[in-house]
């Protein structure tokens, strides 16, 4: 179970849960797709299209290229005492084939689409042809996507614990913007909602369905509307793995010069450990975002060795800051135990 915070305009986001759902259909997984704001099959319609191994460098040649100039560029402005330190790397760890590349710039196939099974869930078509319901105190709306999703793992062969079964193909669940106000919770509108336990009774009903069948769940929630801590606790226990995006976009980082690199910030909050009772928190603190035109693309937020005299102080102020916020993962990674000099 994949829990992802949303970031303030779910621009970023959302595209994590697309690159979720086009991984399935390139695995060949069949997909479940539910959602309250937007209809599944337009955003079926907008997964990303896939690139062969062969076209890889062909497609993205241009950006690679622009990456070079920009990497010979810096080194211009770089003073000659910096260039014979240890660069850092960009990328989180050393390059390995895990996975398919994606091009933003164009959508998904139709043919290959059509060569997966697909089931949605759009809420207001479900609300309009079943009657009200609710039971074990628990919102209408989550109990109807439990239904619909414990069909769909008994009836497809998903279910683990039935050994006839002889389908071992697996089921890529997403679930957008959960716990928001079109799923008729109001968690993310109030400090003290009436039913504050609805969402993580649907989360644990939910974790014991991915637990007994062949299934993989991405859940986007906009955390940053619920104010009550105690429910975000809850719900991070309640995950395998907690991700967070900042955005940007309406910040002052957005003008900073010191991020203009990038687009925002990724939080990893926690990460699956298997056959333990307590979860791993990752280590790495600096990691950023950015959208280039074909990609989207996490690397490892390194600030400028030198700051121009346009700088103002308080932009120096947040450099100081934010580099004793990553000495602990920047410094670290660049030249072992030693701080970076910034």
């Amino acid at each position: 179970l994949v829990f992802t915070e949303e970031d303030k305009y779910g621009l970023y986001s959302n595209l994590l849960f697309k690159y979720f759902l086009a991984e399935g259909v390139v695995c060949g997984h069949d997909l479940f797709v539910a959602s309250a704001k937007e209809h599944p099959d337009n955003i079926l319609k907008e997964l990303p299209a896939p690139l062969l191994d062969d076209s890889y460098g062909r497609e993205l040649g241009d950006e690679a290229a622009a990456v070079k100039s920009e990497d010979f560029q810096d080194s211009m402005k770089i003073a000659w005492r910096y260039q014979n330190l240890p660069k850092i790397e960009a990328s989180p760890t050393t390059f390995t084939k895990f996975g398919h590349y994606y091009d933003l710039s164009k959508k998904m196939s139709a043919e290959l689409f059509q060569s997966v099974k697909w089931h949605s869930f759009y809420l207001h078509e479900e609300l309009s042809s079943q009657p009200e319901m609710k039971a074990c105190n628990m919102n209408g709306a989550y109990m109807r996507l439990l239904q619909s999703l414990q069909r769909v793992i008994s009836q497809g062969g998903f279910d683990g614990s039935d050994p006839q079964k002889k389908s071992k193909n697996v089921l890529r669940i997403g679930i957008q913007s959960l716990g928001s106000l079109l799923w008729g919770d109001d968690v993310c509108c109030s400090d003290t909602p009436e039913d504050p336990h609805s969402l993580t009774k649907f989360l644990y009903v939910l974790r014991g369905l991915l637990r007994k069948s062949l299934s993989a769940c991405i859940i986007t929630v906009p955390s940053h509307l619920i104010q009550n801590k105690a429910i975000m606790e809850r719900v991070t226990n309640l995950s395998d793995m907690v991700v967070g995006l900042e955005s940007f976009i309406g910040s002052e980082r957005e003008t900073n010069p010191l991020y203009k690199d990038y687009h925002g910030l990724v939080h990893v909050h926690q990460i699956p450990r298997l056959n333990s009772l307590i979860c791993d928190v990752s280590d790495t603190k600096d990691l950023a975002f950015r959208l280039k035109r074909k990609l989207f693309t996490i690397e490892r937020l390194h600030l400028p060795p030198d700051l121009s005299d346009t700088v103002s102080r308080a932009s120096k102020q947040d450099l100081a800051e934010s580099a004793k916020l990553l000495s602990s993962g920047c410094g670290a990674m660049a030249i072992g135990k030693k701080h970076l000099d910034f």
